[in-house]
């Protein structure tokens, strides 16, 4: 099988995808060792053509490939975009678009929360995908007859998952779901993330101001080392060592050799000595002016019970519409909607999940409509009728 080494062999491959008014897209990469995924093959693929790009070609430049990702005439296809566009994102500082996620669009389309990619291509085409090829090192030159099998199948059979699933969101009028949802997933933000903001995706329990000043400072730290030295964050400081540090707040080399989550004899690194120097700024930070502790929800006492009979309304209203439920509304809307109502500021009740099921879940805490047995299945009611 033909994998593309070659600037004159690229050109005339995407010459040929641009053609088309989409183009599958799929790409193979490591990141366990480093903070930027290391893009290690692309493929491609449109109704009558197809490629395979060797990105550690020697002397490839990838421009054209960039280009037809930027070509608004031609729509790329996906399945489960994030981590392709992030790499495009990286390497060539733009986001593909337009964009058609198969992922997000079989969840509209009815094939449930968790349904994997092999399942749908079954369902839809009743092809089979050999994943034994998936975990391998696609760094390894050169790659196996099998492992371009595999890598090249993800995308021809992804040419007629997109086309079905294009169908079905036409026949149900729901094209315009697809379109609110791939708002996010093309932003720069989503790939471009601020190192102030790293601290977010950390799941500690901060009890003081301080303690929140110190993870704030030390995880924009870390991001920044990790970024630059092209590391993964772990790499750098483990989440673990972050919280004792807020916990701990030490503030010389030797403070520091005593916590458990450091490793030995690290203190006297250079790296121990610029995180020391942000751990002290933090502590330094007047009192008045450290940040706030994020409130966390608590759903008020009693609201349980209407939470779980909104998850009645919600599975019924998925099964009716042929909508997996986590894509109307997650647990977390749900306890809003049940404490909150109207004022819950929540995905569920914006856009068009507001019409598919927000409207419906306001009128239930209202209690303009009901649910109960009926013929021994469930069913909705108006009580104000």
């Amino acid at each position: 099988m033909h994998v593309i080494t070659t600037q004159e062999e690229l050109e005339t491959a995407v010459a040929a995808l641009e053609k088309s008014n989409f183009v599958t897209v799929d790409t193979e990469f490591i990141r366990e060792t480093t903070f930027w995924p290391e893009l290690c093959l692309i493929q491609m693929a449109a109704p009558g053509t197809s490629a395979l790009v060797d990105p550690l070609a020697p002397g490839l430049d990838l421009q054209p490939f960039f280009r037809l990702m930027a070509n608004e005439a031609v729509t790329k296809v996906f399945h489960a975009a994030r981590q392709d566009i992030e790499i495009i994102f990286h390497l060539g500082n733009l986001i593909p678009h337009p964009v058609f996620d198969t992922q997000v669009a079989a969840m509209v389309c009815g094939f449930g929360d968790s349904v994997s990619y092999e399942q749908i291509v079954q369902k839809v085409t009743g092809g089979r995908i050999d994943k034994s090829s998936r975990f391998t090192d696609w760094r390894h030159r050169p790659l196996s007859d099998k492992q371009l099998d595999y890598a090249l199948a993800d995308v021809t059979h992804l040419i007629g998952v997109y086309e079905h699933l294009k169908s079905e969101l036409e026949r149900e009028d729901r094209a315009h779901w697809l379109t609110e949802e791939m708002e996010v997933l093309t932003s720069r933000e989503t790939y471009d993330p601020h190192p102030e903001d790293a601290w977010k995706r950390l799941k500690m329990r901060l009890r003081k101001p301080q303690e929140l000043a110190v993870v704030q400072a030390v995880a924009a730290w870390r991001e920044r080392e990790a970024r630059e030295r092209n590391v993964p964050r772990g790499r750098v400081l483990k989440d673990d060592a972050i919280y004792e540090i807020a916990q701990q707040a030490p503030r010389d080399a030797a403070a520091l050799a005593r916590l458990r989550t450091t490793p030995k004899g690290w203190e006297r690194s250079s790296s121990a000595a610029a995180l020391l120097t942000v751990v002290n700024a933090a502590l330094d930070t007047p009192r008045d002016q450290m940040p706030r502790l994020p409130k966390t929800f608590q759903p008020p006492e009693g609201s349980s019970a209407a939470a779980e009979l909104l998850k009645v309304l919600l599975r019924l209203v998925s099964e009716k519409e042929g909508v997996a439920p986590k894509v109307l509304a997650s647990g977390d809307d749900i306890d809003r909607i049940a404490a909150e109502g109207e004022a819950a500021d929540v995905p569920a009740l914006q856009g068009w999940r507001r019409a598919v099921f927000g409207e419906a879940a306001l009128r239930l805490v209202r209690g303009e409509i009901a649910i109960r047995f009926d013929k021994r299945r469930i069913a909705i009611f108006d009580v104000t009728a």
